[in-house]
């Protein structure tokens, strides 16, 4: 592994509906693309990548690390993201770096903020996958585990803390019917804030240690997949085997 200062990365985030790539060397953006307008990734990821490749003429033996959104998210979004940057390590044997899909929406939120950022995703039927984070000294710190909950439930438990804090995320329609109002110490941030940017996600895994093993690196959902669940209500009582592979 050569050293921070001279990392050339690849960034992908297709962990919800925006699918976002970037290519960063030395800290620097290069090159970065991002689509919030189709919805089915593995058909645009890889010819993105390659287009951005032959933009800043590197080659994908150039890359010395492939840093993930690992999620949560979308189960199918996550697991395209995952299933493609362990391939590229794997076949290319370069670093591997996964990076909670909430932590990239916190950043964001820039680093002289003090306030609590709380990044979400609708995760259906009014419930939400949420982080709570906060800058410190220039780092981003994880103040409480990304979890899967319901909108009512995050927005009690915010209401009870005597701080600033702000949302970052996409208030659908179906997530604003579970509730009337924001509690008076929360704010929503405007939805630009809710795009993913795979210039933080790289800047962000350049930090983090690689992965020992790639083959057991695997999403971050938060929840069991519908097709476990199915299986669970098929076989109750049985010990949860993996019928069901995560990548």
């Amino acid at each position: 592994m050569k050293g921070l200062i001279e990392m050339k990365i690849l960034a992908i985030d297709t962990s919800n509906h925006p699918m976002s790539v970037a290519l960063v060397e030395d800290k620097q953006l290069l090159a970065t693309t991002t689509l919030n307008m189709v919805r089915n990734h593995s058909i645009y990821l890889m010819p993105a990548i390659s287009k951005l490749f032959k933009l800043v003429q590197w080659q994908p033996t150039d890359i010395d690390r492939v840093v993930v959104a690992q999620g949560p998210g979308s189960y199918t979004g996550v697991r395209i993201a995952v299933t493609t940057a362990k391939v590229l390590a794997d076949t290319e044997e370069i670093d591997l770096v996964g990076v909670s899909s909430l932590a990239v929406l916190a950043r964001n939120v820039v680093p002289t903020s003090t306030a609590i950022i709380v990044p979400f995703f609708d995760a259906r039927r009014g419930n939400v996958f949420a982080g709570t984070y906060q800058w410190e000294n220039g780092k981003l710190v994880n103040k409480i585990e990304d979890q899967h909950l319901g909108i009512d439930v995050l927005l009690d438990q915010l209401a009870q803390l005597n701080q600033q804090i702000v949302l970052v995320g996409h208030m659908t329609d179906k997530i604003r019917a579970k509730y009337d109002q924001l509690p008076p110490n929360v704010t929503l941030l405007p939805r630009p804030y809710s795009i993913p940017s795979t210039y933080q996600l790289a800047l962000a895994g350049q930090l983090e240690e690689p992965v020992k093993e790639i083959d057991p690196f695997v999403p971050h959902y938060l929840r069991i997949t519908e097709a476990e669940a199915n299986w669970q209500k098929l076989h109750p009582g049985e010990t949860r085997k993996n019928y069901v592979r995560e990548v």
